[in-house]
């Protein structure tokens, strides 16, 4: 056989052999598309045929099975959230830590634990005199089976879920636990909804009692993505304002004329924007210093340093991780900004005005309802650094303008940002399913 023959056969045998691994490949691929497809499904299929399949709810919560149980457990509140310790989980906290003075029932903090979970910070929690548990989340299906177990242990009449996705899977455990009364926190006002979430999301509400938005704005974003107007309303989060009034007040002419952004690095926050403001403000000659409160995502904060060396602005943005003092960065320093593509209802925001500074924001969902642009703060289009440059340049320029701002801001966070208030309204909530549940 001549070499030319003899490389044809190589050739050919060589084509038939890497078509059949290519074949094999796109089995195994196939086959692990199919697996997570079924692994995403699960939990709602299994939920499902729970809830048609046995007693309906309203049968549960007219019959005997539930009012059998132990009275001791009868007035128990279970609060679901992520361990990320996001402004969620923080709401989720102060939520407890308030309800737990209430005597009429106690509550129970349950965070879905992650790998950015911080154990310091749950011990803090729980030496706060909070009780928390914590449930895997490697996996959605291995969160909803320890969750409902839980429920099924300590019984609670309530069960509040907080967040994307958590609302989700703590939805079905409680219902798997025949938990009486569900209530859905919802915390952004840009949700991941995939379509097939966003379906379960719209099932689970058929088969939860109050869905509550954190701002109107985040409201009026559930009601167009079609969840239930009758059962759909908002709570406006709130902060502690304690660490605001035990600090001294600075006089604000007093302050620092820096910039503080305490956020955490993440696709929904845009620190690259404020940088670049920054840079701007160096151009027109001025030099503030720019503290970035905050943790987050490696990938993001990579991003923001880079940008901050290209721009040569090392000397001036200082990062400082996570931050146990932000009450006292804030009352240092004359500004506050949250630079931001989409928000619920920052906190980070509300204690800026809190400490009277004068606060600055991108005109989005979420923000726009907390700033009343040139009265309490200033808003600037989102994405744009020259308006965020030329925000800062009035505040920075016009101290006396910065100061009134800083005051109107102090005193509506007082009358209308407190933590107090927002547990009186969640307490109220939930006071007003445990009546109709009786």
């Amino acid at each position: 056989m001549s070499l030319e023959k003899r490389c044809d056969v190589v050739y050919s045998e060589f084509l038939l052999q890497f078509d059949k691994t290519k074949m094999d490949f796109l089995h195994i691929l196939f086959s692990v598309g199919l697996f997570a497809i079924f692994l995403s499904l699960l939990p709602f299929i299994v939920v499902f045929l729970f809830v048609h399949l046995s007693k309906s709810r309203e049968a549960l919560e007219n019959g005997a099975d539930w009012h059998g149980k132990s009275s001791d457990s009868s007035d128990f509140i279970v609060h679901f959230v992520t361990g990320g310790f996001s402004g969620a989980t923080k709401v989720a906290l102060e939520i407890v830590r308030g309800s737990n003075q209430n005597q009429n029932f106690k509550s129970l903090l349950v965070l879905r634990k992650k790998r950015s979970t911080d154990p310091i910070r749950v011990q803090q929690a729980i030496d706060s005199d909070i009780k928390v548990l914590l449930v895997p989340g490697w996996a959605h299906l291995a969160t909803v089976a320890e969750l409902a177990c839980l429920l099924k242990k300590y019984n609670p009449r309530v069960l509040v879920c907080h967040g994307f996705s958590e609302h989700l899977w703590g939805r079905y455990a409680g219902l798997l636990a025949r938990v009486p009364s569900i209530i859905h926190v919802e915390h952004n006002s840009r949700e991941r909804y995939t379509p097939w979430r966003l379906y379960q999301a719209r099932w689970l509400s058929r088969h939860t009692d109050k869905i509550v938005g954190v701002s109107e704005g985040v409201r009026q974003n559930l009601l167009r993505l079609n969840f239930p107007h009758d059962r759909t309303i908002a709570i406006n989060n709130g902060i502690n304002l304690e660490p605001f009034r035990s600090l001294k007040y600075t006089n604000f002419k007093n302050r620092a004329p820096n910039i503080v952004m305490a956020a955490r690095f993440a696709k929904q926050k845009d620190h690259l924007t404020l940088i670049r403001a920054v840079g701007e403000l160096v151009k027109r000659g001025f030099s503030p210093n720019v503290y970035l409160a905050g943790t987050g995502n490696n990938r993001h904060s990579s991003r923001v340093k880079s940008l901050v060396t290209e721009l040569e602005l090392n000397e001036r943005v200082h990062f400082l991780g996570f931050c146990n003092s932000v009450p006292d960065l804030l009352l240092s320093n004359q500004i506050c900004v949250l630079s931001t593509h989409y928000e619920g209802m920052p906190l980070s925001l509300s204690e800026g005005m809190a400490a009277g500074c004068a606060v600055i924001g991108s005109s989005v969902v979420g923000v726009k309802e907390m700033i009343n642009h040139k009265d309490d703060g200033l808003l600037v289009e989102p994405n744009s650094p020259k308006e965020l440059a030329d925000g800062l340049e009035v505040l920075l320029t016009d101290v006396n303008f910065a100061e009134r701002l800083g005051l109107k801001a102090r005193e509506r966070a007082k009358n209308e940002l407190s933590t107090e208030g927002m547990v009186d309204r969640y307490e109220h909530l939930i006071g007003s399913l445990l009546e109709r549940k009786l």
